[in-house]
C-alpha cells in the first residue's frame, strides 16, 4: 500500500517536472513551430522588428543617460502584440523586460525576465544581458543581495568590450542596492497611502497648497481627446479640494489644458499662483498663470523675457516658487554634460518679466545624473528633490538639502524608506507643518504607472498656539490680542507661522480682492507681496520664524488695515486662521442685522443685540461723515397700523442705542417700513422670520 502511494507520487512529480520543463523550453519564431499559423507568425515578427528599432534608440538613450521612456512605450505596444502570439520566447521576454525596466510600469518586468532566466538554464539561448537586466528586475523586488550576485554573472559572462557601455551602469547598481540594504534597515517613522483620485495611467506632479486644501496634478488618464496610434492619453492638468478630510471629484483645468502635453510644476503657497510647462516647436519652457477668481488664467507669457534668464533654448520643465517669491527653482536639460539638472533664477523686474540668468543650485544637489524635480518649503531653508544620483536606492530617490546661513545648500540627505524605494520616486510636495507630503512613485502595488501617494509623518503630540495682533488704523498704540490655537503637530517642528482667512467686506461680507503687503520691520523691507482671491477672498501666508512681520492688507475704496507678527527665532509651527474684514464706503450698501433682537411685540433692544450694534459703533467712529439710515421691518401677519408702528420704534430704539455710544444724531435716520419691503415668502415660518429684521444703509458720506 506504501509501495504503491510512493509509485503514485514519483509518478506525478515525473509528470510534473516534464511540464514544467515544456513549459519552460524556449520556442522560436520559426515556421516549423507554427506550421498552421503561418499569417500570425508573420505578423508577430514584423512586430518584433518594429519593436527593436525602437529598442535599439532606446538603450542607447540610456547609455547617453537621456530620457527614454516614449522609446520603450512604442517598443513595448508591439512587442506585447507579439507575445501574445508566442510568450515562451527567450529573447522577446527579455526585451519586454529589459522594456519596462525603463517605463512607469516597472512593476510588470519581473514575471518576464524570470521567465527569460528560467529559460535560459543552459546560459546558451540568451545574450549575458540577460543577468543585467534581471539582476535589475531583482533589485525592483527587494532581493538586493541576490541582484548583486546577477550583476557579478553578467560582468563574468561579458567579454571586455561589450561590458565598457554597462560599466557605469553596473557599478551604480551595485551602489544603488548596497545603499537599499542599509537604508531599509532604519526606515522612518511615516504612513504611506495611495489616494482615492489615482487612476490607472500615470498620476504625477501633485502640487498642494500650504494649507493642504488644494491639490494640483498631471495626469494622462483618458480625457477628452483622441488617444494616439499607442494608445496613449495626452498630459491634462487636474484639480481636487480637501472638504471634511477627503478629496473632492477630480475637476481638470480647461483654461490650462490644450490638445497637446500640459504638466503642471509648483504652486504657489496661498495657492493663487500655478507654474506649468508645456512643449512649443519641440521645446520646453516654463509658464505662469494666476487664479482669478475661480478661473485660472491662461498662461499670456513664458517666466523670463529674454534668453538665458529662466526659458533658454534648451527645455525648461517642472518648477517651483521660493517663499520670499524671489526665485524660481526649474529642472533644464542644459545642467553639466546635458543632464537634467536644478537651477535657479532670481526676479529682477517683475512688471516687465524680467529674469536673471539661470544659475546651478550647486553641486551638492546636482549629479552627473538626472534630477527629476525640485520644491522649496515654506520655511525658506528646506529643498525637497529628486535624483538619480546621491546614495539612491534605485531610480530616483527624494531627497532633502538645507540652506546654510550664506545661501549655500548642503549635502543632499535621503529621506530613506518607506518614502524611496528601488522604483521612481518623485514630486514631494508638503504642507507648512510638514506633517503631510505627497509624492509620485511608479512603485509596485499602485493603481498603474506613476501613483500619487500621501505621506503622514508620526510623531508626539505638541499643541502650540500664537498670539496675533490686529491692528485697526485707529488704533495701532493699542493693538488687540487674538489668540489662536492649532491642532498638535505630530511630526519634528516647523519654525513658521501660517496665517489664513478671507478679506471680506466689512458690510456686505462679499470677497474682496486686496494687495497684502509683508514687510520686515527691522530692516523695513518688503519680505513679500499676494493678493486675495477675488471670488473667495482667501489668502494664505508663510512666515518663518525669527522676524517681526507687519502686513498690510489694502483695496481700492477701502480703509487700510494691519496684522502684526512677532515670531522669535525658533517659534515652533503654528497655524492662524482669521477673516479680515475691509471698511468700503458705497452709498446704498445695505446689511441686515441678523443679531439685533426684540422680544415679541416689543421695541426694546435686548442686550445679545449689543456685540451686534457695537460693531456699527466703532464703523461709524471711524467714518464719522457717514450717513446712515436704520430701517425696521416685519412680516404681514397682525395690523398693518401696529406693523408700521412696531417697526418705526424698533429702529428708532437702534439709533437710540447708537446716539447714547456718542454718535452723533444728525447723522442716524431711523424709518419704519412695517410689512412693505419683504425680502422673502411671508408664506413660510422661515420666510416671515427673514423677514423680520433690522438694516443698516449707508445714504451718505
Amino acid at each position: 500500500m506504501i509501495a504503491t502511494r510512493y509509485k503514485s507520487i514519483k509518478i506525478l512529480l515525473l509528470i510534473l517536472f516534464s511540464v514544467n520543463q515544456l513549459f519552460a523550453q524556449n520556442i522560436d519564431f520559426r515556421s516549423s513551430n507554427f506550421k498552421s499559423k503561418k499569417d500570425g507568425l508573420k505578423q508577430a515578427v514584423k512586430n518584433i522588428k518594429i519593436g527593436d528599432e525602437f529598442l535599439e534608440k532606446a538603450n542607447e538613450a540610456i547609455f547617453a543617460r537621456n530620457d527614454a521612456i516614449d522609446y520603450f512605450e512604442k517598443a513595448l505596444f508591439y512587442y506585447l502584440q507579439a507575445n501574445e502570439f508566442n510568450p515562451r520566447n527567450i529573447d522577446l521576454n527579455l526585451k519586454i523586460g529589459n522594456a519596462y525596466l525603463y517605463t512607469n510600469q516597472k512593476y510588470l518586468t519581473y514575471p518576464f525576465l524570470e521567465k527569460a532566466i528560467s529559460m535560459d538554464a543552459n546560459e546558451q539561448n540568451a545574450s549575458p544581458n540577460i543577468h543585467f537586466y534581471y539582476a535589475m528586475g531583482l533589485q525592483l523586488e527587494g532581493k538586493y543581495n541576490d541582484a548583486i550576485t546577477q550583476f557579478k554573472i553578467f560582468k563574468k559572462r561579458q567579454s571586455e568590450k561589450r561590458f565598457e557601455p554597462f560599466s557605469d551602469f553596473y557599478k551604480k547598481h551595485i551602489l544603488e542596492c548596497e545603499s537599499a540594504i542599509v537604508l531599509s534597515g532604519k526606515p522612518q517613522k511615516v504612513w504611506i497611502d495611495n489616494i482615492a483620485l489615482n487612476s490607472e495611467n500615470d498620476d504625477w506632479s501633485p502640487c498642494l497648497s500650504a494649507d493642504g486644501e488644494l491639490l494640483i496634478f498631471t495626469s494622462n488618464r483618458a480625457n477628452e481627446h483622441l488617444a494616439d496610434e499607442f494608445e496613449r492619453y495626452d498630459n491634462e492638468i487636474y484639480f481636487s479640494t480637501l472638504d471634511k478630510r477627503k478629496w473632492t471629484a477630480i475637476e481638470a483645468i480647461t483654461t490650462l489644458n490644450t490638445s497637446e502635453d500640459d504638466a503642471v510644476g509648483g504652486l504657489s503657497y496661498d495657492g493663487q499662483r500655478l507654474l506649468i510647462y508645456k512643449i512649443e516647436n519641440e521645446n520646453a519652457d516654463v509658464f505662469e498663470s494666476k487664479l482669478n477668481g475661480t478661473k485660472w488664467e491662461p498662461p499670456a507669457r513664458k517666466m523670463g523675457k529674454a534668453e538665458n534668464s529662466v526659458n533658454t533654448t534648451d527645455n525648461e520643465t517642472l518648477a517651483s516658487y521660493d517663499p520670499q517669491d524671489i526665485k524660481v527653482y526649474y529642472l533644464t536639460d542644459g545642467g553639466y554634460g546635458k543632464n537634467w539638472d536644478i537651477m535657479f533664477s532670481g526676479v529682477m523686474q517683475r512688471e516687465r518679466n524680467i529674469w536673471g540668468k539661470g544659475q546651478s543650485a550647486g553641486h551638492e544637489v546636482n549629479t552627473k545624473y538626472q534630477e527629476g524635480s525640485v520644491y522649496l518649503h515654506p520655511d525658506g531653508k528646506t529643498m525637497y528633490f529628486s535624483s538619480q544620483g546621491h546614495n539612491s536606492m534605485g531610480g530616483y530617490d527624494i531627497f532633502v538639502s538645507y540652506i546654510d546661513e550664506l545661501g549655500h545648500w548642503g549635502p543632499a540627505q535621503n529621506l530613506g524608506t518607506p518614502i524611496n524605494t528601488p522604483y521612481d520616486d518623485l514630486f514631494y510636495s508638503s504642507t507648512a507643518s510638514g506633517k503631510v507630503a505627497y509624492i509620485a512613485s511608479n512603485r509596485k502595488g499602485g493603481k498603474g504607472g506613476l501613483d500619487i501617494y500621501k505621506v503622514t509623518y508620526w510623531g508626539s503630540e505638541k499643541p502650540q498656539s500664537l498670539d496675533s495682533e490686529e491692528q485697526l488704523i485707529a488704533s495701532i498704540a493699542n493693538p488687540v490680542k487674538d489668540k489662536s490655537i492649532t491642532q498638535p503637530i505630530m511630526i519634528e517642528e516647523r519654525n513658521l507661522t501660517v496665517f489664513k482667512g478671507k478679506v471680506l467686506d466689512i458690510i456686505t461680507k462679499e470677497a474682496v480682492a486686496a494687495n497684502i503687503t509683508i514687510m520686515d520691520n527691522a530692516s523695513r523691507k518688503e519680505y513679500i507681496q499676494l493678493n486675495s482671491n477675488s471670488s473667495s477672498g482667501k489668502f494664505l501666508i508663510s512666515l518663518p520664524s525669527g522676524k517681526n512681520y507687519g502686513i498690510a492688507v489694502s483695496a481700492e475704496g477701502y480703509l487700510f488695515h494691519s496684522e502684526n507678527f512677532d515670531i522669535p527665532k525658533g517659534e515652533a509651527y503654528n497655524l492662524v486662521e482669521k477673516d479680515i474684514e475691509l471698511m468700503y464706503i458705497d452709498i446704498g450698501s445695505k446689511i441686515a442685522l441678523r443679531n439685533v433682537f426684540f422680544d415679541i411685540g416689543k421695541s426694546i433692544v435686548k442686550e445679545d443685540s449689543y456685540s451686534e450694534l457695537d460693531r456699527l459703533v466703532s464703523l461709524m467712529k471711524e467714518l464719522p461723515n457717514l450717513k446712515v439710515e436704520l430701517s425696521g421691518h416685519t412680516d404681514n401677519t397682525g395690523s398693518e397700523v401696529l406693523n408700521n408702528r412696531l417697526s418705526q420704534k424698533r429702529a428708532e430704539a437702534v439709533v437710540e442705542y447708537l446716539i447714547s455710544k456718542a454718535i452723533d444724531k444728525e447723522k442716524l435716520t431711523a424709518k419704519g417700513y412695517g410689512s412693505t419691503a419683504p425680502i422673502d415668502s411671508n408664506e413660510t415660518l422661515e420666510g416671515r422670520q427673514n423677514n423680520r429684521r433690522t438694516e443698516f444703509e449707508i445714504i451718505g458720506n
